[in-house]
């Protein structure tokens, strides 16, 4: 790494470590319900929801209050995408989005994935994106803090038959973290020339004239084929250009704060409206990482001892450091096939990416973006050098515990703190404790269930799109490129990021299903299991440190926990790692 993508990771760590501290301090104010402003503000809102606050819920009656909520936004993005050329702010008059594409964005948004095999702004109409897409944004955040809160106050409580309610919680992050986080965020990305309209696309004058090929079109307004099956197609020129508008930074903000990732924009956080300077680019990666950040502090905060909340950010930092130096290492190298061709290649990899923020921001982007589930891009990751563009997958494979989600990512890394202090029980021979509490079966047959769900639907998702004519047909580079893009695919949509190579054309009714399918049990299928262990941990009494307890705060805790999240989060995947990254990078050299 060059110096200065040292001092951009410093300058990044240290930013973040300023600010989250204090937002750690506010959400564990709201969370606790010690606002007391807040508490009068959301009365109102409850009486007409019909919702009793005071009413605590078992985590049976909470997962499904998660889940019917979550299906109830379903089927409202699902409706609002099929009815959008019907309903206002549509501007372009786009027409009604296709059935299996609306059901897989659908998911997408509400299982914070926001995967996206449609480009968005010749897609969507502005209703579509402000009153679907953006708030979404906003509830799938919201869905996975509640998550984190609930198993935070199972370690808390004991002797408890409740980890909270849902509603209440759902509401007060919502109104008091998500809401003025997003508004602050808005304004600066628009103070720095993200856009914030309702206008129509504008027609611009081009310098010069463009020369295309333009589709020739049959009666039925469909592609001309010729006996090869090839679109046939007719010379066309043309000097004017369309300027996409909308309501951009106000979907901008709430995008990497939520850890969503879902643009406005086809070319995501590399179109200039989106992601215009230096500054917007370093203001979104710190907006990523802010509140999973914030959640370790919050943790703390909760158990009483915030230094076991330091413990899980120190394992969260050490592995992302890890992940950041090899990026933006293998991005630095460049790729020696260009060499070969006599192409300069002294600057580094700079295929794909975006020459207002190079190597060292676009690599760092990448590692943040797929640590934490956000999947928001700054560059083509399957532009990256096999070994570079590993990495992401790789972060992502590990279950997204790096940072992770919004309430994901500490509720997948407390797993695998509870399966560390299992295995480290069974070395000494005793029953393994967690705060507290006794590990005991029911907790660790949940934990396996929450662990094993997304490998199970990343490698049997790739094997049916590798052995099926459906999943064949959506890849454009054969060989282990084309394997790795099926991978990277299957892999962002189980464990809800979002991202994708890019290279492999997935909206198809095929692909659209497959990955929805990946997302929504990837989302709930660690949901439920993860709060069955909040309601078990909560139900049980407090345990006495005495002095066979292993202390859970220490370096020799946090390398334990380092050493389970790599071994058990990554072994799953090292044959097809083999059959993708691994061979494409050997066959760069033969």
């Amino acid at each position: 790494m060059t110096i200065q993508a040292w001092v951009l990771l410093g300058a990044f760590l240290l930013a973040l470590g300023i600010l989250a501290w204090p937002l750690g301090r506010w959400l564990t104010t709201v969370m606790e319900g010690r606002f007391a402003f807040g508490s009068r503000i959301e009365s109102p809102l409850y009486r007409l929801a019909g919702v009793k606050p005071e009413t605590q819920m078992g985590w049976v009656q909470y997962a499904l209050a998660l889940i019917l909520f979550n299906a109830l936004g379903f089927l409202a993005v699902y409706a609002l995408q099929r009815l959008q050329g019907v309903l206002p702010f549509n501007p372009q008059g786009f027409a009604a989005v296709t059935p299996d594409s609306s059901f897989n964005t659908a998911v997408s948004f509400v299982t914070n994935t926001d995967w996206q095999a449609y480009s968005g702004e010749s897609t969507m109409s502005y209703l579509t994106q402000m009153l679907a897409l953006t708030v979404q944004n906003f509830l799938s955040a919201a869905t996975g803090i509640v998550v984190a809160v609930a198993l935070i106050r199972g370690f808390a409580r004991h002797s408890a038959d409740s980890i909270g309610n849902a509603w209440t919680d759902l509401t007060r992050v919502t109104l008091w973290v998500l809401l003025p986080l997003s508004l602050i965020f808005a304004l600066f990305f628009v103070s720095q020339g993200a856009i914030q309209n309702l206008d129509p696309y504008k027609d611009v004058s081009t310098l010069e004239v463009m020369q295309y090929q333009d589709p020739v079109l049959n009666n039925a307004g469909q592609p001309t084929l010729d006996a090869q099956g090839n679109p046939v197609t007719k010379a066309a020129s043309t000097d004017k250009q369309t300027i996409a508008m909308g309501p951009v930074a106000s979907q901008e903000a709430i995008k990497m704060l939520g850890t969503n990732g879902g643009g406005f924009f086809n070319a995501n956080s590399a179109h200039p409206y989106e992601n215009p300077t230096a500054l917007t680019n370093f203001l979104q990666l710190i907006a990523i990482f802010l509140i999973p950040t914030a959640l370790c502090f919050v943790f703390g905060h909760v158990v009483g001892d915030i230094r076991q909340g330091w413990a899980l950010l120190a394992t969260m930092t050490i592995i992302f450091v890890i992940a950041v130096v090899a990026v933006t290492h293998y991005e630095q190298l460049g790729n020696p096939q260009f060499s070969a061709l006599g192409i300069d290649t002294a600057a580094g990899n700079m295929e794909g990416k975006e020459l207002r923020f190079g190597i060292s921001a676009s690599s760092l982007f990448a590692a943040v973006t797929t640590a934490a589930s956000c999947g928001a891009v700054n560059a083509m990751h399957d532009s990256f050098t096999p070994l570079g563009g590993a990495v992401p997958l790789v972060l992502m494979q590990l279950g997204e515990v790096v940072f992770g989600g919004t309430g994901s990512g500490l509720y997948g890394m407390l797993v695998f703190a509870i399966l560390a202090v299992f295995i480290a029980g069974l070395m000494i021979g005793r029953t393994p404790e967690y705060l507290g509490k006794k590990i005991e079966a029911f907790e660790m047959k949940m934990v396996a269930i929450a662990i094993l769900v997304t490998p199970l639907l990343v490698l049997f998702g790739t094997a049916i799109a590798v052995m099926a004519e459906a999943g064949k047909l959506g890849i454009a580079n054969p060989g282990a490129h084309g394997f790795s893009e099926i991978l990277y695919a299957f892999t962002s949509a189980a464990n809800n990021n979002g991202s994708a190579f890019a290279g492999l054309s997935a909206n198809t009714p095929f692909y659209n299903t497959m990955l929805a399918i990946a997302s929504w049990f990837g989302r709930f299928g660690v949901i439920v299991p993860v709060l069955a262990v909040a309601g078990s941990l909560a139900a049980k009494k407090r345990l006495a440190v005495t002095g066979g307890t292993m202390p859970t705060h220490g370096m020799l805790f946090v390398v334990l926990l380092i050493g389970t999240v790599l071994l058990v989060g990554l072994l799953n995947y090292v044959p097809a790692l083999a059959l993708g990254p691994v061979v494409e990078h050997l066959m760069m050299f033969k």
